[in-house]
């Protein structure tokens, strides 16, 4: 049978065949990479030269309009019920058990020390040098060691692709100057992205000023999140649930 007569091998086959469980020749050439297992590979080439992006996400300002959630899903076309971002809302409970909403938004967190990447058995997740988090649908098998591997639960297997999917900080509009759907949506200027290594940027100068306020979600990770928080309240830090749903009541 002549190369061009062989029938295409399915994504399926090709993962047990990558996995040791038949045999034959894999149809996608993985990259060598100098990394031992779990550890991180090299980070690839794309985006803005020497740029780190970073998001801040000033709770303080944030509605919880769910302006952003609509935004990226017309912007993104995720499956109707999945979300790259979402905005949970919490109900807190004061010493006095007074109680009060705050709005969560929620997406990757594009980590400098990501735990999706070393897992991915056909290299498909990947970090960008400029610290963007991506996924090659054409390479993902669906696996979903990534989904699990995430902390944060930001990541999803796509219902109509059967592939990795999640935020990518809108890298295709950052790459021709554009803000991300949902930082140009909120209404509140809660959300600010921008180049963490220009001391003049925006996002610098914001990390700069509320240096003591700053928060990260579940820092004991050790992924190092680039999504920061101001005006997290301390229990958050740890203990906030999942990302099962767009809304979510829970007390402290």
């Amino acid at each position: 049978m002549t190369p061009s007569a062989e029938p295409k091998k399915g994504k399926r086959r090709f993962l047990k065949e990558l996995l040791g469980l038949s045999a034959g020749a894999t149809i996608i050439p993985i990259q060598p990479v100098q990394a031992a297992m779990n550890s991180q590979p090299p980070r690839r080439s794309g985006g803005k030269d020497g740029a780190r992006y970073g998001m801040v996400v000033d709770l303080r300002k944030c509605i919880g309009c769910q302006a952003c959630t609509v935004s990226c899903s017309i912007e993104n076309a995720p499956p109707i019920g999945q979300f790259r971002t979402t905005v949970l809302q919490y109900e807190v409970l004061d010493e006095q058990q007074q109680a009060a909403m705050l709005s969560l938004p929620r997406l990757c967190n594009h980590c400098d020390n990501p735990p999706c990447v070393p897992v991915c058995p056909v290299q498909a997740t990947f970090q960008r040098e400029d610290g963007v988090v991506l996924v090659d649908n054409e390479r993902c098998v669906g696996c979903a060691y990534c989904v699990q591997a995430c902390p944060y639960d930001a990541r999803f297997i796509n219902h109509e692709t059967q592939t990795a999917d999640k935020c990518t900080f809108c890298e295709h509009r950052l790459e021709v100057g554009l803000l991300p759907a949902c930082v140009e949506s909120c209404v509140g200027g809660a959300r600010v992205i921008g180049d963490m290594n220009d001391e003049t940027s925006t996002i610098s100068q914001l990390l700069k000023e509320h240096k003591e306020e700053i928060r990260v979600l579940k820092p004991g990770m050790n992924t190092s999140p680039h999504v920061f928080y101001i005006g997290l309240p301390d229990e958050f830090v740890d203990g906030v649930d999942g990302q099962a749903s767009v809304r979510l009541t829970h007390q402290f």
